[in-house]
């Protein structure tokens, strides 16, 4: 894919989340790969260096997007060393170990999930401040950093869970749903400044979510009708050329990618 697309992003200036691994990772290569200067930025700074040192024009950045301040940072120097930033690509997020265990446990046992009543308020918070609250504060540094430009191109991270939300999965179902909304929201605003705003949703997907998720749910989401789990690379495809000039009349949008398990 790279090969096809060598130069598309030549000279510009693109911050990814998330990207120590999984989608992030995949997109911060596949941007790199198309001519991008690349931040990789993970609350794991390790995993970020990794990716970046195997990168051709890639530089770390630690941060929580949880934490308004250090996301803020992280933007401001990105603008202090190039004077702009032309792509975000928003991946970072958590699943809920714990609760997958819940609802794998009762599948197995042929019996209803049991998981809101037992969900405490930290495992609540835990889950929308990094998915959404986190989104929040990538899409407003994103905003303040692109709109005195007139252009940019940002891509967030939501999921298929949003629309086939599973059974005892609350929180992540709202924090996705919530993703969707609120990207689209700012998409209707920031399109009358240049900049563009879309969201992918994808499905099951090989991602570390996926090696934690237990063996009984993740059989559930696979079979001989839909395709197998996505990998990240097939996803971070379709992150990358939303934020390209080829998808410049896509605003608002969210492309559903989930091997067709449902349509919507």
């Amino acid at each position: 894919m790279d090969g096809e697309h060598a130069g598309r992003f030549d000279g510009r200036v693109a911050l990814v989340t998330g990207a120590g691994s999984g989608i992030g990772a995949a997109v911060a290569g596949r941007l790199a790969g198309q001519g991008a200067e690349v931040f990789t930025v993970d609350v794991d700074g390790p995993a970020a260096q990794a990716v970046a040192k195997k990168l051709p024009r890639a530089q770390p950045l630690t941060v929580d997007v949880a934490e308004p301040a250090q996301v803020d940072r992280a933007f401001a120097e990105v603008s202090r060393r190039h004077g702009r930033l032309d792509i975000v690509v928003h991946a970072a997020g958590v699943d809920d170990v714990t609760a997958k265990e819940w609802i794998a446990e009762a599948l197995v046992a042929g019996r209803p999930p049991e998981v809101t009543g037992r969900l405490g308020d930290d495992g609540w918070r835990r889950v929308m401040r990094v998915n959404l609250d986190g989104t929040f504060h990538v899409l407003r540094a994103a905003l303040r950093a692109m709109v005195p430009h007139r252009s940019g191109a940002v891509v967030t991270v939501g999921s298929s869970s949003a629309f086939d939300t599973l059974a005892g999965y609350p929180h992540y179902a709202a924090s996705k749903a919530g993703v969707h909304a609120l990207s689209q929201s700012v998409a209707k605003e920031a399109i009358a400044f240049g900049v563009r705003v879309n969201t992918v949703a994808p499905g099951p997907t090989e991602t570390g979510m996926a090696a934690r998720t237990p063996a009984a749910l993740r059989h559930g989401f696979a079979g001989p009708r839909v395709r197998p789990y996505a990998t990240p690379e097939e996803i971070a495809d379709i992150a990358v050329f939303l934020a390209s000039d080829e998808s410049a009349n896509l605003v608002g949008a969210v492309l559903l990618a989930n091997g067709g398990r449902f349509t919507v």
